[in-house]
């Protein structure tokens, strides 16, 4: 059961986007207890992988730390009552170096520049 207003702390995606994250955690505190987060955390984020295409993550807790790395415009951090709602898209990961990048192309000659 929604136990008050979210209140939203960070964020930057558009109005829109942000209302469906509220309503779908109100959705999911009606489903399930609010002290079972990973099933508010799983609902959530299925949903979003749903309606918005895959890479969601979500954390849900009373006491939690974090540092992510996000695409923009897919970030929203809110509160309802003591429940700490964290739910952002992750960014796409960076290609693996192609194998000996910084290796030569061609062999180098030798340097025969020093006759004594």
């Amino acid at each position: 059961m929604l136990e008050g207003k979210a209140v939203i702390g960070e964020t930057d995606m558009l109005q829109t986007m942000q209302q469906d994250a509220l309503d779908l955690a109100a959705k999911a505190l009606d489903f399930f207890d609010a002290t079972d987060a990973t099933a508010i955390a799983r609902f959530i984020k299925q949903e979003f992988d749903r309606m918005y295409g895959p890479g969601w993550q979500c954390v849900v807790g009373r006491d939690f730390g974090s540092f992510v790395t996000h695409c923009f415009g897919c970030f929203i951090y809110f509160q309802v009552g003591s429940l700490s709602i964290l739910l952002f898209r992750g960014s796409a990961s960076y290609p693996e170096p192609e194998k000996n990048q910084f290796e030569a192309s061609e062999p180098l000659g030798t340097l025969d520049t020093m006759k004594a």
